[in-house]
């Protein structure tokens, strides 16, 4: 029962009664069940009033006013001398079976579903060692509070209208801006296109440069998100292996002649963590200049770089436009502010801003307004600096607790980049156990195989960029037994 403070500030017991459903209402839904299930069939005359409402307790007023709004919406109707009565049109609806949900969608529509299915992005709270999960507890929200309040009036009423489906003018200059200081990359605002995230970003990519059955080049072990939007447009997604140096082209083209575009996350493969070489880079872009093919570039987390060189993006070099470049806050941010980027030769930008305008016509103007002002002021590259630090912290935090937990079984390797660690066993192994059993004990442990479509690699990601000392270290105690038992580890064989 909730609680109140006397004027002592002691706690004491509220007594006010809980608010009872409206009676008015119970009828009135009670009544149009009966009748939608053939309780009164159409023409059928209802009970009085009177005895209705000596019948369910309630007072005729509460019987009338359930029956006036079953007229008005079309299921009865008053009849001078006759009492009221069944619409005689309602016959249809009682006979009607609900229909299963595949009978209801198209062709298009059940395949989309049929891979949504199989790609349930989390909607849980990030349990410790996810991977994905930036370092929400330390983002600056006061301010951005205040930026945001530093809007004018005449600012606020602007962004309130209905917005360019691009994005806010001063934002898309300001990523460019940001892009080419951090990135490397040169392009101007009329190359940028705002999204609600990447995952937006992929979509249009898969609605505008692929026909149903044309051939996607995938990274194999990938990212499930980019096959399965690619899928769901009905393109042929094509597994390409990754080795130490990231996706190789000559062997993708190969094997998949018809292909006319390729995705990869060349910063930081994800999720094996490797870096793509510039002999590949240089590789790819030559591929697809002779195809005349595109290159999607995913640089989910390509600002987490924290050795003193950091790698330019693959877009910072000459590509004849054919490079689509992808960036997201959700990463360097937050996932709540549901907003990222896509750099595009000039001359997509308005079928890709048209394509955006129908499915979601533009991303919210204050959210917009107040990044534009957060990146513009300097307070971004601030934000980074720190979660740079607190993210090599952590991540060295994270190797001494799984060495100690596993008694040296586990020895991963120091990373220069990136949000999480990947531990690699035999291949082949089964992986999907040892992250069953973590799940039980409240530990988020994804296995490899979770990313692969061919591939035979198997291992373990373990996050550690939004969780704290604290949690890592509970985690990993809970972990402890698991980690000891090398046949969960695949490191012996059945």
């Amino acid at each position: 029962m909730p609680k109140q403070a006397n004027a002592s500030g002691a706690a004491v017991q509220d007594k006010r009664p809980a608010k009872q459903p409206d009676k008015r209402l119970q009828v009135y839904q009670q009544l149009r069940a009966a009748i939608e299930q053939g309780s009164f069939a159409p023409g059928s005359r209802l009970p009085p009033t009177r005895s209705h409402a000596q019948l369910l307790g309630v007072g005729r007023n509460t019987v009338l006013w359930a029956l006036a709004r079953l007229q008005a919406e079309g299921y009865v109707q008053a009849r001078v001398g006759s009492g009221t009565v069944v619409a005689a049109g309602l016959a249809a609806v009682q006979r009607a079976a609900p229909l299963p949900v595949a009978a209801t969608l198209s062709r298009r529509g059940a395949q989309l579903a049929d891979v949504a299915r199989h790609w349930l992005p989390p909607v849980a709270d990030a349990a410790p060692l996810r991977i994905g999960a930036p370092e929400v507890a330390s983002f600056p929200f006061a301010l951005w509070d205040r930026l945001a309040r530093q809007c004018s009036a005449a600012q606020r009423q602007a962004q309130a209208q209905y917005l360019d489906p691009a994005g806010l003018p001063a934002l898309r200059e300001a990523i460019a801006h940001w892009l080419l200081v951090s990135r490397g990359v040169r392009c101007h605002a009329g190359q940028v296109l705002v999204t609600s995230g990447s995952q937006q970003a992929i979509d249009l990519v898969g609605r505008l440069l692929l026909d149903p059955g044309d051939e996607a080049i995938v990274e194999d072990p990938g990212y499930p998100g980019i096959r399965a939007c690619l899928a769901g447009h009905g393109a042929r997604v094509c597994p390409a292996p990754v080795d130490g140096e990231g996706l190789d082209i000559h062997t993708a083209a190969t094997r998949w002649p018809g292909a006319r575009l390729a995705v990869v996350t060349p910063t930081h493969q994800y999720p094996l963590g490797v870096q793509m070489g510039l002999a590949r880079r240089l590789a790819l872009i030559d591929w697809a200049r002779q195809c005349q093919g595109w290159i999607v570039e995913d640089d989910y987390d390509g600002e987490f770089q924290y050795g003193t060189h950091r790698m330019p993006a693959l877009c910072s070099l000459p590509h004849g436009g054919r490079v689509l470049y992808i960036g997201t806050f959700s990463k360097t941010l937050h996932p709540g502010l549901r907003l990222g980027f896509v750099v595009l030769p000039q001359a997509l930008l308005p079928a890709f801003a048209g394509a955006k305008a129908l499915c979601d016509r533009h991303s919210p103007g204050d959210s917009q307004a107040v990044l534009a002002r957060f990146i513009g002021e300097g307070h971004l590259l601030r934000h980074l600096r720190r979660m740079r630090e607190l993210y090599q912290q952590r991540q060295a935090w994270l190797i001494h607790l799984l060495a100690e937990a596993s008694q040296g079984r586990l020895a991963l390797q120091r990373s220069e980049h990136g949000m999480h660690l990947c531990f690699e066993t035999e291949p082949g192994t089964d992986d999907a156990p040892l992250s069953r059993r973590a799940a039980d004990l409240g530990v988020w442990l994804a296995p490899l195989s979770r990313y692969t479509i061919q591939a035979r690699r198997r291992g373990w990601l373990f996050g550690y960029a939004g969780h704290d000392d604290a949690q890592l270290q509970a985690a990993v105690q809970r972990l402890a037994p698991l980690l000891q038992n090398r046949q969960l580890l695949g490191l012996v064989r059945d």
